[in-house]
């Protein structure tokens, strides 16, 4: 089975493109290993990312640098020749992704997440519109 899951934030805004019919975006992950090196400081991997189609126009639409995200997919390896030397390359295909927080978290918002009314009152309405998680205290 070929699949990948990682968490991290978007390194620049994605890249739109159009491939005939289809939309793809182009983006790179900076995933925190949770390890750190003798000078503490913590081990990061950068990691290219392709999405298609729906996946993609949402990540063009709504995500930029900074943005926190979890993306669920696949390793696809390549093989190109530059300057007759065969080059290797492999990228996660995004096929599903779930927004952890924007780049613009620490920013107030007009818009308030509307809850669907079920007859009762809403048992989080005390804690307020947002919650903020830092990421050290995630299990991942």
């Amino acid at each position: 089975m070929n699949k990948v899951i990682l968490t991290g934030r978007l390194t620049k805004n994605p890249e739109s493109r159009m491939a005939g019919n289809v939309e793809a975006s182009t983006f790179r992950l900076a995933c925190d290993n949770g390890f750190t090196d003798k000078n503490g400081e913590r081990d990061t991997e950068f990691i290219e990312c392709v999405a298609f189609n729906k996946t993609a126009e949402i990540i063009n639409k709504f995500c930029q640098k900074g943005s926190l995200i979890s993306v669920q997919g696949r390793i696809k390896n390549s093989s190109y020749e530059k300057d007759g030397v065969k080059k290797y390359s492999s990228r996660i295909v995004a096929e599903h992704l779930e927004f952890l927080s924007s780049a613009k978290s620490n920013e107030s918002t007009s818009e308030t997440p509307k809850i669907e009314e079920t007859g009762g009152e809403d048992p989080y309405a005390a804690f307020g519109n947002e919650v903020e998680i830092d990421p050290n205290d995630l299990p991942f």
